[in-house]
């Protein structure tokens, strides 16, 4: 059974395979053709963190496969009062395929592990498959093909979606610089790292400069928390480690200076939320090359690709 957890289980091929059925799905919509073939089909959307893409992704993408999502608010059900692994198996049982917004991979894990039916990490703290696919996605399509693609540049904090991005693009053969002060704690993954840094393609190096050169595609996710603010204002028990984020990573952050300096062709990502000011400036966001908001509707159709993956009914479309 396939399930899509942190791409380290995925083969080139595999990733290769989603990506086509994706590009084949979205060439359909555009057409106006209906791809009705889970006709009856549910699938599950665990959520135990809050969402806007995720959600809507999943939800749009399984209606317009002729299915149905079923959204699910961790808070509003009865996970906490037992074992996870009993209620995940009960919660298997209404559905096609599961994808699970989870606090801890572990528990996406778990559940895969089960192989009642095919799982997807749909964030964790250590993962983000999704996300990592539907920018390849958008780099092949403004790149007009996925050859075109050398080198893509991480800006800011090692997390989960550095994490996949990284070992999907080196998979495939794509040049990644990381340049990171820090990567979260809990995001690390040490198995994922040495897979990746093992192709050889992965530059990690505070230098900008070196790290922005010749890129073709920059990229960046949030370093600060918004848990530490209130009415707009920092909250004072978190103003010292406001201050040292702001300190270590603001050098960092991805403006349309630092893109017009070292790489003016470079398109612009970021997987959003934008945190204007931080990692990612206003002029940025507005800039030229950004393609932000492609990344954001193709998470749609990346997420159709990898259910139809998922069942095994590429030959369906």
């Amino acid at each position: 059974m396939r399930h899509l957890i942190s791409l380290k289980e995925q083969s080139k091929q595999d990733l290769l395979d989603i990506l086509n059925i994706a590009q084949k799905l979205k060439a359909k919509r555009k057409a106006g053709e209906s791809v009705d073939v889970l006709h009856n089909q549910t699938l599950i959307m665990l959520f135990q963190k809050t969402s806007t893409r995720t959600r809507l992704s999943f939800e749009a993408g399984m209606t317009e496969l002729g299915g149905h999502g079923i959204y699910l608010d961790a808070r509003n059900t009865q996970f906490a009062l037992t074992a996870f692994k009993d209620e995940i198996q009960a919660v298997m049982r209404y559905g096609a395929v599961l994808m699970f917004r989870a606090l801890k991979a572990e528990d996406v894990m778990t559940a895969a592990s089960l192989n009642k039916i095919p799982v997807i990490d749909a964030c964790s703290e250590k993962y983000h498959p999704c996300q990592a696919l539907g920018d390849i996605l958008t780099m092949m399509e403004h790149s007009n093909g996925l050859e075109n693609i050398k080198k893509v540049t991480w800006l800011g904090i090692e997390n989960n979606v550095s994490n996949t991005l990284q070992l999907a693009c080196a998979k495939l053969g794509i040049e990644v610089a990381i340049a990171a002060p820090e990567a979260n704690p809990p995001s690390v993954d040490t198995e994922l790292n040495d897979l990746a840094n093992a192709t050889g393609l992965i530059k990690r190096t505070t230098d900008l400069a070196e790290a922005m050169t010749n890129t073709d595609y920059v990229h960046t996710d949030t370093w600060i928390d918004m848990e530490f603010f209130k009415d707009g204002k920092v909250i004072p028990e978190y103003q010292a480690e406001y201050d040292r984020r702001l300190a270590t990573f603001k050098p960092f952050q991805l403006s349309a200076e630092l893109v017009d300096t070292y790489s003016p062709k470079a398109g612009i990502m970021h997987c959003m939320p934008c945190h204007i000011g931080y990692e990612i400036s206003r002029e940025a966001i507005d800039h030229k090359n950004s393609v932000i908001f492609d990344q954001a509707e193709n998470r749609m159709h990346i997420q159709k690709a990898i259910i139809i993956w998922l069942l095994e009914l590429e030959n369906k479309i």
